[in-house]
């Protein structure tokens, strides 16, 4: 059967970039369709820090640019932003903190206001859009990483799993955090990921699957999944990882301990040529329903001065003047191409004096 995902596709091109923490960063100028950033704008959630993150986005080459929050965007997290308020100890000098952070509200009055330059801030959920090179774009985004701490768009992993409501239409999921057992590795190597946010990628399949949160978990993998999905999918049983690829990680561009000569140069050679485009790039035109592209866009490095490169990919998504076939539409087509075969049949056995 025909899939929705690749019914009459355009090839389009997405910025990906994450955690850029109110921090100026160099980017590609060249032109792409789509432009995602995966949250954390901000490092203290202060108005001048969205103002830069605004700044930043506004300069991206591209029609579209979509936004998320991340955990470090409590100000956009109104009942996080009320109890961090609250939780101030006496005295609290109201001036200086409606200088730093504005009243309720208004850093995501900010990024209203910046929907003239193509900046859409995304809630949760699924939304939809007609771009400029004919394609139609189908997201799923979410801010909302498992936490115990105070950070805005958080949820306890031991009170409950977050609801991921991804549809099966989706092409791509934008989070701030990583799914469990892809690109979520931290230094102390630990899986840092959702456990219920792979489930949910698992069943639905995108396209391409974007975050950050996890800074050092950078790079790009192409997964194959196994042709059924789990009860309970998880990164173990579902991916085919002999079939699956890594594009890239920090492992493969940076200096290893245990590295030849010959692979430090390697490394260096090719760190040089990235840095020189400014991006890394991954095509996930090639890969079917399948396949899923993961993304870690993270910017920000291990230190203040350490900054990482952004994403360049394209994606194939349908025409939005085209209808995707139905279930019920493919088994017509299927009856009427069997009909069609059963009478071109007969005409060739009447033709030969086979058929009475």
């Amino acid at each position: 059967m025909t899939s929705s995902k690749t019914h009459e596709s355009i090839a389009t091109r997405f910025l990906v970039l994450s955690d850029t923490h109110g921090e100026l960063v160099q980017l590609p100028t060249e032109a792409v369709d789509v432009a995602i950033h995966c949250g954390d704008l901000t490092e203290e959630s202060k108005l001048h820090e969205f103002r830069t993150s605004i700044a930043l986005l506004t300069q991206i080459n591209a029609p579209l640019k979509l936004v998320i929050a991340g955990n470090h965007d409590f100000a956009l997290d109104l009942p996080m932003f009320k109890k961090k308020i609250a939780d101030i100890p006496p005295p609290v000098d109201d001036a200086v903190v409606k200088r730093e952070y504005g009243d309720f509200g208004e850093a995501r009055s900010l990024l209203a206001k910046a929907r003239d330059a193509g900046i859409v801030f995304l809630d949760e959920g699924t939304h939809s859009f007609t771009l400029a090179n004919g394609a139609k774009l189908t997201v799923y985004a979410s801010p909302n990483t498992p936490s115990k701490s105070d950070w805005g768009f958080s949820y306890d992993p031991d009170n409950g799993d977050h609801d991921w409501a991804i549809d099966s239409a989706v092409d791509v999921v934008i989070t701030h955090g990583p799914p469990h057992g892809v690109l979520d590795y931290t230094h102390a190597r630990k899986r840092a990921g959702s456990p219920s946010l792979f489930a949910a990628v698992a069943r639905a399949r995108p396209r391409m699957h974007c975050f950050g949160h996890i800074h050092e978990g950078w790079g790009a993998k192409q997964v194959v999944w196994r042709e059924t999905a789990s009860e309970v999918p998880s990164h173990f049983t579902d991916i085919d990882n002999d079939a699956s690829a890594l594009v890239e990680s920090l492992a493969t561009i940076l200096p290893r301990k245990y590295d030849s000569e010959d692979d430090l140069a390697a490394k260096r050679a090719k760190l040089e040529q990235l840095e020189q485009q400014h991006y890394c790039s991954a095509d996930a035109s090639l890969l079917g329903d399948n396949k899923t592209l993961f993304v870690n866009a993270a910017i920000k490095g291990d230190d203040a001065q350490t900054q990482q490169l952004p994403w360049i990919v394209s994606v194939p998504l349908p025409r939005a003047d085209s209808r995707p076939p139905t279930p019920s539409s493919e088994k017509k087509r299927k009856a009427a191409a069997e009909v069609h075969e059963e009478d071109e049949q007969r005409r060739k056995r009447v033709a030969l004096g086979k058929d009475l």
